[in-house]
């Protein structure tokens, strides 16, 4: 999974970028047009209790790849441009976390004259429902061009209804997110990697001084913005950045004295996967200790074709415990057995968050 990382200029992102992934660049690093990459382990507790239990030679996390997606340009008029390079970077990610400024700095002030959330938030969201409709504009035209002719395809016919219900859509001003879409329609639509139509994560950035009226805010941006597939979280970029340069121990302290509850990783980790829809398996054992991800609602042999893809017609049965049954029972397969957690399932049962599984194959 890729998450792109995108905001205006001076908003934090790259900071955020650094914060989240470790990665401390140098500002002229920082200042290249390239976009920065970054792979990180999810974190996750329950994982790290099996391998506690079962000593692997190996702990495999679940990774989200972060990208700092560069490109914004500053116009004559002063206003910030949306290149073409920039919106062709943005398409190659899963979702996108938006960072939005908050905080007040005369040294570097904001490139648009002033603080105003909800503003910065509609210029990325009309630049994006712009780039969609162009190029749905332009896949439309020459669909029906090519219907006109003999022996077109069949599978034309199929995609040009589902462009013009995206087409009426983008013309209202409506991204494609808050569209319902069947599996046939989304199908369709991943072909394109069209903007409005990915997850967003709104991530307003706020200072220290700003702790007081952070709440506020944050529902403000909520109650205008949130919806199908969007969400609103906050961060405070400069106490995040400081807190990702101590080690562990020391950075909870840190937390618990500027009372923060959850790191900026964390909450977007967290988000990211309920925005998406995902979740996450196990398969534990004295050689491995692994994390899964997978869609919400996959069954069993959908999720053993992630282990490997052999399994998806080799499956004959999954055994399944989940976690809190398990650790409930002293990390005991026997035990969890014996309570009657531990059970065979077949093909179409459907996984858990949470769920140690051990798939039974041909």
């Amino acid at each position: 999974m890729q998450i792109g990382i995108v905001g205006l200029p001076f908003c934090g992102k790259s900071t955020l970028f650094q914060t989240i992934t470790k990665t401390h660049l140098d500002p002229s690093v920082l200042s290249k047009s390239e976009a920065h990459h970054a792979i990180v382990k999810v974190p996750d507790v329950r994982l790290d209790k099996c391998s506690e239990i079962f000593s692997p030679k190996s702990t495999v996390h679940a990774t989200i790849e972060f990208v700092d997606v560069v490109g914004l340009k500053k116009g004559e008029s002063g206003s910030t441009q949306f290149t073409t390079n920039f919106l062709a970077n943005v398409k190659t990610n899963d979702a996108l976390v938006q960072v939005v400024r908050l905080f007040a700095n005369d040294v570097v002030p904001h490139p648009d004259g002033s603080i105003d959330a909800m503003r910065d938030i509609v210029s990325f969201e009309t630049e994006f429902i712009l780039s969609d409709l162009s190029l749905v504009e332009t896949r439309v035209d020459r669909i029906k061009k090519q219907l006109m002719k003999s022996g077109a395809e069949e599978y034309l016919k199929r995609e040009l209804p589902v462009l013009e219900k995206c087409h009426q859509a983008l013309e209202s001003e409506k991204p494609l997110r808050e569209m319902d879409f069947s599996k046939e329609e989304m199908a369709v639509l991943r072909t394109y990697q069209l903007l409005t139509a990915k997850p967003m994560l709104i991530a307003l950035n706020f200072d220290e001084s700003q702790r007081a009226e952070a709440v506020g805010i944050v529902k403000h941006v909520a109650e205008k913005k949130m919806g199908k597939q969007v969400k609103i979280v906050s961060f405070f970029g400069k106490i995040e950045m400081e807190m990702s340069e101590l080690p562990d121990e020391e950075a909870t302290v840190f937390m618990e004295e500027y009372g923060i509850k959850e790191s900026a990783l964390g909450t977007l980790i967290r988000e990211s996967y309920a925005l998406m829809g995902l979740q996450s398996f196990f398969t534990v054992g004295e050689d491995e200790c692994r994390a899964w991800t997978i869609k919400n609602g996959m069954t069993a042999q959908e999720a053993a074709g992630v282990i490997h893809s052999d399994f998806v017609t080799k499956f004959i049965r999954a055994e399944v415990v989940h976690y809190d049954h398990f650790i409930a029972q002293g990390g005991s397969f026997a035990k969890a057995k014996e309570a009657g957690h531990w059970r065979l399932e077949g093909k179409e049962y459907t996984v858990s968050d949470g769920d140690i599984m051990s798939i039974r194959h041909s």
